[in-house]
C-alpha cells in the first residue's frame, strides 16, 4: 500500500490521530493482516506532517502489537484478534440474602479487561519460553533481568536508587511479609499499623505473634505523636495512598517518619500502594527515595496496575540487612513463576510496562471523574467522597444515620454491589463509610450502578 488517506485535524496532536485511526481501520478489518503500510517518509508525505510524527504514531502500533516492523522490508499489520474478555459482572451471582441478580459491581482490586496489553503480554512471554531459564527453579532472589528493570524503573517512577541485589521477588505482599515479619521477629516482638489499614498485612504480623499498636489516620497521613508514645521500633505505612482513605503523608511528616526510625534503630516498612494512579498531581517521592540509607523497607506489588492473577511483588531491603535475609532464607526454592517474573522482565525491558501505565492511568482518570461526578449529583451533602485524586477506588461516607450492612443490602436488593471498610479498622470507626472500585466497569455500567443506588438509597 502505497497511499493511506487519514483525515487531521488541528484538536489533537497529530501522531495520536495518525495511531488511532490505523488501530481503527485494522480493528475493523479495512487492513487485513500483513498489509503493508507506507513507509515513513511517505505517510509523512501524503499527511504532510513531519516524518518524527509518523515515526511515533508507528511506534507504539508496533508496542501494542497491531503493526510489525521487518528490517529492510517496511511495517505490516499484524492479526488482530478482538479480544472478548466479558466483565466478570455476571459471576458469582448466587447471594444468600438476595435473589437479584448482580448487574454492577463496584468491586476494588479488578483491571480493566478490555485494556489490557494481551498481544505484547503474549509476544513477550512466547519469546521466554524459548529462552532457558524456563527449565531452571529461578534464583532464591529473583529473576536477575526483573531485578535489573525494576531497579531503573524504581529510580526512574519513584526516585528509589536501589541495586538489584537489594530487590527480593515475592509472589505478592502479603508473601513478602510473611518472611520478612519471620526475618525481623528475633529483634522485634511488636509493630505500628495505620488504623484504618491494609487488614491482610495485620493478619500476617497476628500469625507471627507481634503485638499490634493501631495508630489513627489523620490528613496528613499516619499520627506521628500516636506512633511517638508506643514502645514499638517497627511501623508499616502506606504514605503514598494510604489504605483505605487514600491520604498521602506529606514531605515533612516523612522527614519526621525516617527521624523516628533512626532515633529508635527500627525500621519503616513502606507499602507503596497504588503510587502509579494519580490524577491530578505528580507523586510524592517515595520515603526511601528520600534518604537512600534509610531504615525502610519498601514493597511493591504488579497486582494493581497489572494483573492480580500474575502474582508478582517485590520488596527493596537496606543494604546491610542482604546478607542475613538470604542466609536465612536460602534452604527455600523461589516462589513466583520464573516464566513470569522473566516475561515481565522483557515487557518491561521493551518498553511495554511504561506505555502501560501511562494508558490506564487516562483511562482510569475517566472512569473515576465519572464515578465521582454521578455520585456528587445524584446524592449531593448527603455523601463526602473521600480519595477521589488517587487509586482505583474511592470511599463514600454518608451523612446521617445509616448503617453500613443495611446500604449493603439494600444495595444488593437493586443489583448492584458495594463494599464494606468496618474491616479496615481495628478501633474507632467514625461513621458509614462504603468503598466503591471502578476499573473494571465501563462509563455505562459506572452510571447504571449510581442510578440504581439512587433506587436503592432513598434518603
Amino acid at each position: 500500500m502505497k497511499e493511506l488517506v487519514l483525515q487531521l485535524n488541528d484538536k489533537s496532536p497529530k501522531y495520536k490521530q495518525i495511531y488511532e485511526q490505523i488501530r481503527s481501520l485494522i480493528e475493523e478489518g479495512v487492513l487485513p493482516k500483513d498489509t503493508k503500510l507506507p513507509s515513513i517518509r511517505q505517510l509523512a508525505m501524503i499527511l504532510h506532517v513531519s516524518r518524527n510524527t509518523t515515526l511515533i504514531a508507528y511506534e507504539q502500533l508496533v508496542a501494542e502489537g497491531y503493526i510489525k516492523s521487518e528490517e529492510k522490508k517496511g511495517y505490516f499489520v499484524e492479526a488482530f484478534e478482538p479480544i472478548d474478555l466479558q466483565p466478570s459482572l455476571q459471576i458469582e451471582n448466587n447471594l444468600r440474602n438476595s435473589e437479584t441478580p448482580i448487574k454492577v459491581n463496584f468491586r476494588a482490586g479488578t483491571v480493566d479487561q478490555q485494556a489490557f496489553p494481551l498481544k505484547a503480554w503474549r509476544r513477550c512471554s512466547n519469546d521466554v519460553l524459548k529462552e532457558d531459564m524456563v527449565y531452571t527453579y529461578g534464583e532464591v532472589q529473583g529473576d536477575p533481568l526483573l531485578r535489573s528493570q525494576l531497579s531503573s524503573y524504581l529510580l526512574q517512577s519513584r526516585g528509589i536508587q536501589a541495586t538489584p541485589e537489594q530487590i527480593i521477588i515475592g509472589s505478592s505482599t502479603q508473601q513478602l511479609l510473611m518472611h520478612l515479619s519471620l526475618f525481623l521477629k528475633k529483634d522485634y516482638s511488636s509493630i505500628a499499623v495505620e488504623n484504618p489499614g491494609y487488614d491482610g498485612a495485620r493478619v500476617v504480623f497476628q500469625l507471627h505473634g507481634y503485638h499490634l499498636y493501631p495508630i489513627e489516620v489523620g490528613a496528613k497521613g499516619l499520627s506521628l505523636e500516636q506512633l511517638e508514645k508506643t514502645d514499638s521500633k517497627l511501623v508499616y505505612i502506606t504514605p503514598s495512598h494510604q489504605f483505605p482513605t487514600g491520604v498521602t503523608m506529606p514531605v515533612p511528616e516523612r522527614q519526621q517518619l525516617l527521624k523516628w526510625a533512626e532515633t529508635q534503630n527500627g525500621f519503616i516498612i513502606e507499602d507503596d500502594y497504588d503510587s502509579e494512579f494519580r490524577y491530578k498531581q505528580q507523586p510524592i517521592p517515595a520515603l526511601l527515595s528520600l534518604q537512600p540509607s534509610a531504615r525502610v523497607i519498601y514493597v511493591g506489588t504488579f497486582s494493581k496496575a497489572f494483573i492480580p492473577s500474575i502474582r508478582l511483588s517485590y520488596m527493596v531491603l537496606p543494604s546491610f540487612l542482604i546478607k542475613p535475609y538470604v542466609k536465612l532464607f536460602s534452604g527455600l526454592e523461589q516462589g513466583t513463576s520464573s516464566i513470569h517474573q522473566r516475561t515481565m522482565a522483557r515487557f518491561m525491558e521493551h518498553g511495554f510496562w511504561d506505555s502501560h501505565i501511562r494508558k490506564m492511568r487516562t483511562t482510569y482518570k475517566r472512569k473515576m471523574h465519572m464515578l465521582v461526578t454521578c455520585l456528587q449529583d445524584t446524592f449531593g451533602d448527603k455523601i463526602e467522597i473521600i480519595g477521589s485524586q488517587s487509586g482505583l477506588y474511592v470511599l463514600i461516607r454518608f451523612r446521617g444515620p445509616t448503617k453500613e450492612e443495611q446500604l449493603i443490602q439494600q444495595a444488593l436488593t437493586h443489583g448492584v454491589k458495594v463494599y464494606p471498610t468496618s474491616n479496615y479498622y481495628v478501633t474507632n470507626q467514625q461513621g458509614t463509610v462504603l468503598k466503591f472500585g471502578f476499573s473494571n466497569l465501563s462509563i455505562e455500567q459506572i452510571h447504571l450502578g449510581v442510578q440504581l443506588l439512587k433506587q436503592a438509597w432513598r434518603f
